[in-house]
């Protein structure tokens, strides 16, 4: 559910990203390739780009699909940035938060965005809610599952987390308490993109002097796109890509089975 892209490199139209190429984000948003969870999303879309000198990215958003907005064919002619962060949101459910709902979710110079759901939302993050304070939860942008995902990232952002550990722990308390959820997960500062892969497809490519793209899926055919493996968390700049092994709970010897001798208990596939 949803498709997202984040850039970081030389300055580009917007329109280069998310909208000329033949499966662009825009194309994604009702003929997706590879999205394994729903058909079309077509229920709010956003953007967020950095301006020279200036830390605080820019967001449009809206709550309607983003081939109906002609304002925004305008404006991704015209604004060009060095680093962006986009999402085709199809909701996890029904609500009412409409633009509120529509990612990149942001926070000073963070940009932020969540492919796929929650499972058993809201009842199964039940048990996640005493990790955040009382005013953290009050401030959240809308009542969905990646809002709340994203404020425990931003948590662990302001505890001083790398962004790959805010990423990486936060996919692996979610998961403990909701196990069969999809958590693929975009972050940039306008520098870095950090990105997990964890129940749906994620994919990069990155070449010296075109800079480096992580997205839901290839915009185009070019040989140079890699798929990241599920289960991975992926750091990304403008110098390269690196990859590293997410350790899933389902996996993870408990403590009483450690005590006892016996074997841990085998990997669920994903579903």
């Amino acid at each position: 559910m949803c498709r997202h892209l984040a850039y970081v490199g030389p300055e580009e139209p917007l329109g280069r990203l998310l909208t000329e190429p033949e499966h662009s984000l825009l194309r994604q948003s009702w003929a997706p390739r590879r999205q394994r969870y729903g058909t079309v999303n077509a229920d709010g879309f956003g953007v967020g780009w950095y301006a020279p000198q200036d830390p605080v990215p820019a967001r449009y958003r809206r709550a309607g699909p983003i081939w109906a907005d002609p304002s925004f064919a305008d404006l991704a002619r015209v604004v060009r940035s060095g680093a962006v962060l986009a999402a085709v949101r199809d909701a996890t459910v029904a609500g009412a938060d409409g633009e509120a709902a529509a990612a990149p979710f942001a926070s000073g110079r963070w940009l932020f965005s969540h492919n796929g759901a929650v499972a058993g939302w809201p009842d199964s993050a039940a048990p996640l809610v005493s990790a955040l304070p009382p005013v953290e939860l009050l401030s959240l942008e809308a009542r969905t599952d990646s809002a709340f995902v994203w404020a425990l990232v931003l948590h662990r952002l302001r505890a001083g987390d790398e962004p790959a550990e805010a990423l990486g722990a936060s996919v692996r308390r979610l998961a403990e308490a909701a196990p069969a959820s999809r958590l693929n997960l975009l972050l940039t500062d306008g520098a870095t993109i950090a990105a997990t892969a964890w129940g749906d497809s994620l994919w990069y490519r990155t070449e010296p002097g075109r800079g480096t793209v992580v997205a839901s899926e290839p915009y185009d055919d070019d040989p140079l796109w890699q798929e990241v493996p599920d289960r991975t968390v992926l750091t990304a700049s403008r110098a390269g890509v690196l990859l590293a092994p997410l350790e899933d709970p389902a996996s993870s010897p408990t403590l009483d089975s450690v005590r006892a001798g016996a074997p841990p208990s085998p990997k669920e596939p994903c579903t």
